[in-house]
């Protein structure tokens, strides 16, 4: 059945599909230093740190639709999405997959399982074709006892995610639904100037997957799309989102 356009969103069924990503037809590629920025952030981390990461890093395709990993895996490497989409959730017993977060590379995907040395906290699924970094435990360690600034990073790391965590349950405790689906466009919109009112933003997920993020129903969201659609704040195309009212949108998303 041919996929229904995003603009369709408020008459689509739980289980409608509004993308799939692009899948990379190039073979995998080894970490570079741009790799690394993106998942340490700044500053860059030396030579030798990269050289270190190197010497560990696993590279592997998974094809869409492939699991990363299971919730039910011991967990023995930290694990970093390198390229593609993975979603994040949970399989149930009859196989049906509930995303809860989506994850666009270049992103961690359990960077905290191994250090604790059990298994990964939830299921990791690819939505298109994907390429994944694994950094066994015990060699990441011995890396981390020669470049001490090296573990000094990965907690860094891990503290971001932490944080970035801890933000997102306040938002889902203490914010109303149109204030939880207009951080979550915002969340979407690529960088742009400050200035600008307006955005684009092309989304990849189903519609009971947005929902679950936003901790609501299907059919909360549509009517929530429909009313930013009255107020002029955005516009909906096939799978695009034209935001019209950048700061409108955020003082929605900063209602508490």
């Amino acid at each position: 059945m041919a996929e229904r356009p995003l603009s369709a969103l408020t008459a689509m069924g739980t289980g409608s599909q509004l993308a799939n990503a692009s899948p990379a037809s190039d073979p995998p590629a080894r970490p570079d230093e741009r790799t690394w920025n993106l998942l340490f952030g700044a500053p860059s981390l030396s030579a030798a740190e990269q050289q270190a990461l190197a010497k560990v890093a696993r590279v592997r395709p998974v094809a869409a639709g492939g699991e990363v990993f299971g919730h039910h895996d011991a967990a023995c490497a930290l694990v970093a999405l390198q390229r593609g989409d993975v979603a994040l959730g949970y399989r149930t017993a009859d196989g049906t997959f509930h995303v809860e977060r989506p994850v666009h590379g270049t992103a961690w995907l359990d960077q905290s399982s191994a250090w604790l040395g059990e298994r990964h906290a939830m299921d990791a699924r690819a939505s298109g074709d994907a390429v994944v970094i694994e950094l066994p435990r015990e060699e990441l360690q011995r890396q981390a006892e020669l470049h001490p600034n090296l573990a000094l990073r990965l907690v860094a790391s891990l503290a971001r995610e932490v944080q970035a965590l801890a933000a997102n349950t306040h938002e889902l405790m203490h914010k109303d639904a149109p204030a939880r689906f207009a951080a979550w466009l915002l969340q979407r919109c690529p960088p742009a100037d400050t200035a600008s009112r307006r955005a684009v933003i092309r989304l990849g997920e189903r519609k009971r997957d947005i929902a679950s993020q936003l901790a609501i129903t299907p059919e909360t969201l549509s009517r929530l799309m429909r009313s930013l659609s009255r107020q002029g704040l955005i516009s909906v195309a096939g799978y695009t989102v034209q935001v019209h009212d950048l700061p409108g949108l955020r003082g929605i998303a900063q209602t508490a």
